[in-house]
């Protein structure tokens, strides 16, 4: 098998039905999406290197690397032609009640904090800040084509702030604080706090 084919040497690449420059705001926004499921591999690996406490959040991230290939298909997808699998909203369903989970884990917080702590933490953080830049990304592409799956977007949103309750949590689980930023003022009221019992 070979692995390049030349046809791209012209700038141009293949959609599910179509064609268009490399440099095209779909290409850029399913191109993000790999970028951001190539962190979460990379997150994957760093929390296999210590299993046993992370096998919860190893299960979350290796569902949402099948997810980001299902919505990177869906973005690169121009023909009318019946999907062969289609997006449902229960893959934001399932995001919202896992961060309902990890933020009740999680020490309470009230001011921003700085991207960090641990490596796998770390990661983790990345992950989130690529997924906002592919929203941003997917934000333009649905402003330029109306008739678009809703379900990318509020995916990738939701995604952000799953990858920044899973980094907190991390840091949790291996004991290590998360920094808060010198300047932040109290920003968090309630939803990032641990609810009373």
């Amino acid at each position: 098998m070979r692995l390049y084919t030349r046809a791209g040497d012209k700038g141009q690449t293949a959609l599910i039905g179509g064609k268009t420059s490399k440099d095209d705001i779909r290409v850029e926004a399913y191109g993000s999406i790999d970028e951001t499921n190539s962190f979460v591999g990379l997150a994957v690996a760093q929390l296999n290197k210590n299993r046993e406490p992370f096998k919860d959040l190893i299960v979350d991230l290796e569902k949402i690397q099948h997810e980001l290939f299902d919505i990177g298909t869906e973005l690169s997808n121009v023909s009318k032609k019946e999907r062969p699998h289609e997006l449902s909203e229960d893959i934001i369903t399932y995001l919202e009640e896992r961060m309902d989970e990890l933020i009740d884990e999680a020490p309470a917080l009230e001011r921003f904090i700085l991207p960090g702590g641990s490596e796998e933490a770390a990661t983790l953080h990345v992950a989130r800040t690529v997924a906002r830049r592919t929203e941003r990304q997917i934000v333009t592409l649905y402003q330029r084509e109306q008739d678009l799956n809703p379900i990318p977007l509020k995916y990738m949103n939701r995604l952000s702030d799953y990858f920044f309750a899973a980094a907190r949590v991390v840091n949790s689980r291996l004991k290590v604080s998360d920094v808060e930023y010198a300047r932040s003022a109290k920003v968090f009221r309630g939803s990032h706090k641990k609810k009373e019992n």
